[in-house]
């Protein structure tokens, strides 16, 4: 906006907003963006819908691979207005993965990464406990109707509202789920590393945040259904840290569900944190370390040519 917005509070307590502590609080504030949002259409398509009639049963979702594209898209968005909430102050990184691999590649000081690992987890937890506000009516009434194995009254369709799990044809392996959680998150810091690259084809006109919703729509469409891509370890770990507090216990907390898989819940922290790494270092040997020898050269030959053209005069 053009006009000018006085702050809300004093200048004496503004000023110590201005360094790590605001971008602390942005991260928060954008974690909790993509938690609510992304964690509210989930809800929205297991437990709102089918218990407000709108569906052909009060426990009838996802009976098409359509649905999953409510879920995909609602994630994307999620992504999109976390980033555009909090980018301007501390870069809307709201992924641990992507602190982690920022730290390694990108000059990302190491004296925040904790902080800014902090700030996330707390802010996914919050909104998970704002989307369980929303709609525990609504996922309390579908877990008295949902039948099959309950803990502590809950089910796991309730649960996979907050947290991610892995599919039964992994028959409670780990290595499929780990394998997975690598190699989305690797796609994940790779085109976004890829987006925001200068040097590279980089988004113009503040669409960043589109376009790397756009990756997360991608990443859920093509490698979603194995473990929830998760791909963000505060996404994961926030909601599961409230859920296990709200009564799912062992579902949440280790990640337990008897005859379909254990101690879940370290997957979706430790994949994510090891992807991240791999994307942006798969990045940087494949297309950052030629931008950046082609820049030292000083002049840059046009895309798919290996030197610039020249004519016959300079022949």
């Amino acid at each position: 906006m053009a006009v000018e917005i006085q702050p809300l509070l004093k200048p004496s307590r503004l000023r110590r907003r201005g360094g790590l502590w605001g971008e602390c609080l942005a991260e928060f504030l954008g974690t909790f963006v993509l938690i609510a949002f992304g964690c509210g259409v989930v809800a929205m398509a297991v437990a709102a819908l089918p218990g407000s009639g709108r569906t052909s049963g009060p426990t009838t979702f996802f009976i098409s691979a359509g649905d999953w594209l409510l879920i995909t898209w609602g994630w994307a968005m999620a992504v999109v207005f976390g980033i555009y909430v909090a980018g301007g102050v501390s870069g809307a990184h709201i992924n641990p993965a992507v602190t982690l691999a920022f730290a390694v590649r990108r000059k990302f000081p190491w004296v925040k990464v904790v902080p800014y690992w902090i700030s996330q987890l707390i802010g996914a937890f919050t909104g998970a406990a704002l989307v369980y506000a929303v709609y525990h009516d609504a996922i309390n009434t579908f877990d008295h109707a949902m039948r099959g194995p309950k803990t502590n009254g809950h089910t796991l369709a309730s649960f996979s509202i907050f947290g991610t799990f892995p599919a039964p044809y992994f028959h409670g392996g780990i290595w499929g789920p780990l394998i997975d959680q690598i190699v989305g998150t690797a796609f994940l810091v790779l085109l976004v590393v890829a987006l925001i690259d200068l040097r590279n084809t980089a988004v113009k006109a503040n669409l960043g945040p589109l376009l790397i919703g756009f990756v997360v729509a991608a990443i859920g469409m093509s490698f979603g259904a194995n473990a929830g891509y998760a791909i963000n370890p505060a996404r994961d770990f926030g909601p599961r840290l409230f859920t296990w507090a709200a009564g799912w216990q062992d579902l949440a907390m280790p990640g337990t569900l008897s005859g379909a898989f254990s101690n879940y819940f370290w997957i979706p922290i430790v994949g994510p944190l090891i992807g991240g790494v791999i994307g942006v270092l798969v990045y940087d040997l494949f297309i950052g370390d030629v931008l950046h020898i082609r820049a030292q050269e000083g002049e840059l030959p046009e895309p798919g040519r290996t030197r610039p053209v020249t004519t016959s005069d300079e022949e």
